[in-house]
């Protein structure tokens, strides 16, 4: 018979599951709540969406939502890896269990669909190396790396036209590898486990930049259990 806490698990696990779905045409999607933006549930190499947040930006003294993002995962090599290292599920999520996710190489892609009508290729290069960056130097002693984190954007050409809905794809590879692309187009494609581990710890570390999906991916990750 299931325990409270197990019990407890199993209906997070399913609200989070079930949180802002609905069915487009022939595909079921997750809906962003605060922008409206829908993310397939499942990937079409069967990656499955574990939690959807929102990047918001201070400009001018104000909250400026920039773009919405689903996580999706390798759940099954999640699940492995989890039980291997930890083997029961804990009451609720830890710090440890999201620094697994964080230092492994097991795949995980964020896709990012923008929001903010006037961002640029330019604007993305700049959030990114504050944020990459900031995240890099925390996992790295308190060392900056610029070199490094503007690798990620840094091919994006200023020419590429962004607008609301577009696509921007970054994905952890096995073998710690992240691989960007800007609307299907591979802008970079660079080797290295800092990179990896910092890009995942912007989602799912200490400061993230939306608290309601880490939590809600530290949900899904219990119900692999």
């Amino acid at each position: 018979m299931a325990t409270s806490s197990e019990n407890t698990i199993a209906k997070a696990a399913q609200e989070v599951t079930n949180d802002e779905k609905e069915t487009n045409g022939t595909e079921e999607v997750a809906v962003e709540p605060k922008t409206g933006v829908s993310f397939p549930v499942k990937l079409d190499d069967g990656k499955q969406l574990n939690c959807v947040g929102l990047r918001k930006k201070s400009m001018l003294g104000c909250g400026i939502k920039v773009y919405s993002y689903g996580m999706y995962a390798d759940n099954e090599k999640l699940k492995d890896l989890l039980k291997s290292k930890i083997g029961k599920a804990p009451e609720k999520p830890t710090k440890e269990l999201y620094q697994m996710v964080i230092d492994s190489d097991v795949e995980i892609v964020v896709r990012l669909a923008i929001v903010y009508s006037s961002l640029t290729i330019s604007m993305v290069r700049k959030n990114f190396g504050e944020g990459l960056g900031a995240s890099i130097k925390k996992l790295n002693g308190g060392k900056k790396n610029d070199e490094l984190d503007n690798k990620v954007m840094g091919q994006a050409s200023d020419d590429i036209k962004l607008t609301s809905g577009s696509l921007i794809e970054i994905s952890r590879l096995p073998g710690f590898v992240l691989e960007t692309k800007v609307m299907g187009e591979v802008i970079s494609k660079v080797e290295s486990e800092l990179l990896c581990r910092a890009y995942i710890n912007m989602y799912l570390g200490d400061d993230p930049l939306d608290k309601d999906a880490k939590d809600k991916f530290g949900i899904s990750l219990i119900s692999l259990f």
